[in-house]
C-alpha cells in the first residue's frame, strides 16, 4: 500500500468513526436478508428438491455435486469481485455497482434453475447464482469496515448474523407455504434479492474512491497477491481458518437437515418439521446475536464470545450424535443458533480488525469469505460420502462438532483481540 498521511485519506479508504444510523443499518439488514435468503432457500429447499425429483435414488451424492460446483464458484466470484471494488471509481462508490450487478445476476442463476430439466443445467444455474450471491456477499461484507466503527461492529455483526437465519426461514417459509412448485420458489427469491440489493443502493451512500487512490496494482497481479503469509500476518491465518471451522460444523450440522427427517425421522412431515428446526434456530440466532453483540461491544471482548460459541455448535452436535431423534433435534436446533449467533456477535469486529490494508479491504475480505464458501465445497464431499455411502447421519454430527470444537482453540491464536 502507499503510503498515504492522515491528512490526505479520502473517506472512502479512512478507518470510520461516526456510529451508523439506523435507516442505514436497516437497509444494509434487508439487503443482507435478500442475499441470504437467495442462497439458503435453494440449498435447504429447492436443490435438494428438485435433485429428488429427478433422481431419487442417488439424491445425496447428486445434490453434493451441485452444491460443490456452486460453491466452488462463489469462492472463484468473492475475492475477484472484491479485488474489482476496491478499484473501482465509480461515481456511485466502490461497492455499490457491484453489489446490484451481482443481485441481478444471482437472480439470472436462479432463473436457469427455475428451468432445469436435469442436473447439468442444474449445476450451471447455481453456479452462475453463486457468482453473482458471491460478488454481492463481499460487497456487502465490506460495508463493515467501510461505515462502521469498530466499536459497534459486535452489534451489526450480531445483525447480519439475524439477517443470515432470517433469510433463511423466510426463504423456507416462503418456498414451502407461500408459493408453491419449485420454478416459482426460484423465480421469487431472484426478484428478493434484486429488490434488496437496489434499495440498498439507492437510498444509501458509498464513498467514491478518487482516481489518483486507485491501487496501482492491476487486477491480474493483485490476484495472485489472494495469498496472506499466516507467516507474516498470523492473526488473519488464524482468524480464517476460526471461520472456516464454524462454518463447516454448521455447514455439516444443516445442509442435510431436510434428508435427516426424510430418511430418519418423520418422513411424511419431514417440510413441516423443518421449519419448526429452523424456528427454533432463528429465534435462539437471534436472542444470542442482540445480547452478545451489544455485550461484546460494551465490554470490548470477542474471544470469550466465540469459544462460548464454538462449545454450544459442539453440544449441540454431540446430542444428535448420542440420539438421532426428533425430541433431541429439538434441542439441538435452538442450542446450534445460539451458538452461531453468538459467533456472528463477535465476528465481524475479529475479521475487520485483522485486515491487512484499507486499499484492499473488499479482496482481504474476499480470502476471508473462503472461510464461508469453501466449508459449502467441503461439506457436501464429506457428507456425500458419510450420508450417500456410510448411511450415518450420527457420524455427519459428529464431524460437524469436531469441527465447531477446533473453531475454539484457533481462535486463542488470535492475539490482536480480547
Amino acid at each position: 500500500m502507499d503510503e498515504i498521511t492522515a491528512t490526505k485519506i479520502p473517506a472512502a479508504l479512512a478507518e470510520p468513526v461516526t456510529a451508523v444510523k439506523r435507516g442505514w443499518v436497516t437497509l444494509l439488514f434487508l439487503a443482507n436478508t435478500g442475499m441470504w435468503l437467495a442462497i439458503y432457500a435453494p440449498i435447504q429447499v429447492l436443490l435438494p428438491e428438485q435433485v429428488e425429483s429427478l433422481h431419487h435414488a442417488d439424491k445425496a451424492a447428486l445434490f453434493s455435486v451441485v452444491m460443490a460446483a456452486g460453491a466452488i464458484a462463489s469462492l472463484i466470484a468473492n475475492p475477484i469481485v472484491g479485488a474489482h471494488s476496491d478499484r473501482t471509481t465509480h461515481a456511485r462508490g466502490r461497492r455499490h455497482p457491484w453489489t446490484l450487478a451481482g443481485a441481478v445476476t444471482g437472480a439470472a442463476g436462479l432463473a436457469i434453475l427455475a428451468g432445469a430439466p436435469d442436473i447439468p443445467v442444474m449445476v450451471l444455474g447455481w453456479c452462475v447464482a453463486q457468482i453473482g450471491l458471491g460478488g454481492m456477499l463481499a460487497t456487502l461484507t465490506s460495508a463493515l469496515p467501510d461505515r462502521v466503527p469498530a466499536n459497534q461492529r459486535g452489534t451489526i455483526g450480531g445483525l447480519i448474523g439475524i439477517s443470515q437465519m432470517l433469510g433463511t426461514v423466510l426463504g423456507a417459509l416462503i418456498v414451502i407455504l407461500i408459493v408453491t412448485g419449485i420454478s416459482a420458489g426460484y423465480l421469487t427469491c431472484g426478484l428478493l434479492v434484486v429488490a434488496g440489493a437496489a434499495v440498498f443502493v439507492l437510498k444509501t451512500p458509498d464513498e467514491t474512491l478518487p482516481a489518483e487512490y486507485k491501487p496501482a496494482t492491476p487486477i491480474p497481479e493483485a490476484l495472485k497477491q489472494l495469498w496472506i503469509s499466516p507467516k507474516r500476518y498470523p492473526d488473519f491465518g488464524w482468524a480464517w481458518l476460526t471461520h472456516f471451522l464454524v462454518n463447516l460444523g454448521n455447514d455439516l450440522g444443516t445442509l442435510y437437515l431436510l434428508y435427516f427427517l426424510t430418511d430418519q425421522v418423520h418422513p411424511r412431515n419431514a417440510q413441516d418439521n423443518l421449519l419448526i428446526l429452523m424456528a427454533l434456530y432463528a429465534i435462539a440466532l437471534a436472542v444470542a446475536g442482540v445480547v452478545c453483540g451489544n455485550a461484546s461491544d460494551k465490554s470490548g471482548r470477542r474471544r470469550p464470545y466465540i469459544i462460548g460459541a464454538a462449545g454450544a455448535c459442539g453440544l449441540a452436535a454431540l446430542l444428535l450424535v448420542i440420539s438421532p431423534t426428533w425430541s433431541l433435534a429439538l434441542v439441538a436446533a435452538p442450542l446450534l443458533g445460539f451458538g452461531f449467533g453468538t459467533y456472528w456477535a463477535a465476528a465481524p469486529a475479529v475479521l475487520t480488525a485483522v485486515l491487512p490494508a484499507a486499499t484492499d479491504r473488499a479482496k482481504d475480505l474476499g480470502v476471508l469469505n473462503i472461510g464461508y464458501s469453501l466449508p459449502l465445497v467441503v461439506a457436501p464431499v464429506i457428507a456425500g460420502g458419510v450420508v450417500g455411502l456410510g448411511h450415518s447421519y450420527p457420524a455427519l454430527f459428529a464431524l460437524a462438532g469436531l469441527a465447531s470444537v477446533a473453531a475454539g482453540g484457533t481462535i486463542t491464536k488470535v492475539r490482536s483481540i480480547s
